[in-house]
């Protein structure tokens, strides 16, 4: 504090000189004596009363904006202070979010895509990863909080506190994935589902922390501060059990780690086929559908997974046959859930045949393990009309 210290021998200079005024008041108090002659061998006369008031006057005004600039400058270095405190909380959730996304989550999920390969080991170094989240929790614990940044605070631990429960929680479910039957396909489940808290803490960052830092920083005037972001979870695909199968054991959704099926039962139903608004009637039961032909007909199609697993690359076709014309398209479901109806719009791709009877088939392909296959097609009679 080199500049107090220069106030201060400042202050005393001036305090010397408001005594030095006082001296001809003091003179004064004594007995009044004959003047003696002024004589070169003595000190000049002390001034008189309206030249001390004057040096008075001087004296308090210099000492008053002495303190004047003291405050000032105290002021300066708290604001300077807090300032810096503000900038350093930002750097230091930086550094922490940083290690937290690249040295956690990115190889976390980088295991977790070769789990068939690491198998043995995957729990060991997931859980590794898991205490370098939690070493991540205890630092940003330790943090010196600005009072400005309390909110953010708060925030950044929950989002650190997610992640490292969120990888205690998928470590310990690991052996079971990695075996099979029931047991690997709820564990698989619940993995997904645990991957809700590495996406909400994603959220958390972006929605509320990385917000409370920029608003502490821009209410006190500081400008040019780089705010990180956050990323954990690569991708929300990781949500979804048939991805973590797949990702895991190195099979599609449905099979177990020997490619078999997964135990339980597999398989879809057909619901309806419409064209537009005109919902066809299966041939059996004798009804005819009449649509307008060209070549932009696309037909509806809603089926149900009506397994016990999500189901992987599921085909569906279409087929119209009649008036020497046989026209068959088809699409691939990338996935389907358990108990979950799905719609599949398929365009016919050319005008069909027109004025005469033809047959629709549609049909839904097995999947693994499926050994009902009475509800997975349909046929309809249609007649094509301009």
């Amino acid at each position: 504090m080199g500049i107090l210290s220069a106030w201060q021998a400042e202050l005393e200079q001036f305090l010397s000189f408001f005594d030095e005024g006082d001296e001809p008041t003091r003179v004064r108090t004594r007995a009044a004596r004959p003047r003696r002659p002024a004589t070169g061998s003595r000190g000049s006369a002390p001034p008189d009363r309206q030249t001390a008031r004057t040096r008075q006057a001087i004296a308090l005004g210099g000492l008053i904006v002495l303190l004047i600039l003291i405050v000032l400058g105290i002021n300066g270095c708290l604001n300077s202070r807090k300032d810096n405190a503000l900038k350093d909380y930002n750097r230091n959730v930086t550094a922490v979010i940083n290690d937290s996304d690249g040295s956690v989550g990115k190889p976390f999920f980088q295991l977790m895509s070769q789990g068939a390969r690491n198998s043995q080991d995957l729990q060991v170094q997931v859980n590794q990863l898991r205490v370098a989240a939690d070493e991540d929790v205890k630092r940003a614990k330790a943090f010196d909080v600005p009072g400005d940044m309390g909110a953010a605070q708060r925030n950044l631990e929950l989002v650190l506190n997610l992640r490292d429960e969120g990888l205690k929680k998928i470590a310990d479910l690991i052996p079971s994935a990695l075996g099979r039957g029931q047991t690997a396909t709820n564990a698989i489940k619940n993995i997904s589902a645990e991957m809700q808290t590495f996406l909400a803490s994603d959220v958390v960052y972006t929605g509320r922390v990385a917000p409370l830092i920029k608003d502490a920083l821009d209410k006190n005037g500081i400008k040019g501060q780089q705010i990180a972001g956050s990323q954990f979870m690569p991708s929300v695909a990781w949500l979804n059990p048939a991805y973590v199968t797949e990702r895991l054991t190195g099979n599609s959704a449905g099979t177990g780690t020997t490619g078999q099926p997964t135990p339980g039962l597999h398989g879809h139903g057909l619901l309806s086929t419409a064209v537009g608004d005109k919902v066809l009637q299966p041939s059996s039961t004798g009804a005819v559908t009449t649509i307008p032909a060209s070549a932009s007909v696309a037909f509806t199609i809603k089926f149900a997974n009506q397994g016990d697993s999500d189901e992987r690359n599921v085909k569906v076709s279409i087929r119209v046959k009649g008036g020497g014309k046989n026209i068959t398209q088809t699409k691939t479901i990338a996935q389907t859930k358990t108990k979950a109806e799905s719609t599949v719009n398929i365009p016919l791709g050319e005008a069909p045949p027109v004025g005469t009877g033809t047959t629709v088939t549609v049909a839904i392909a097995k999947v693994p393990g499926e050994t009902n296959l009475t509800n997975n097609r349909s046929e309809y009679t249609v007649i094509f009309t301009r």
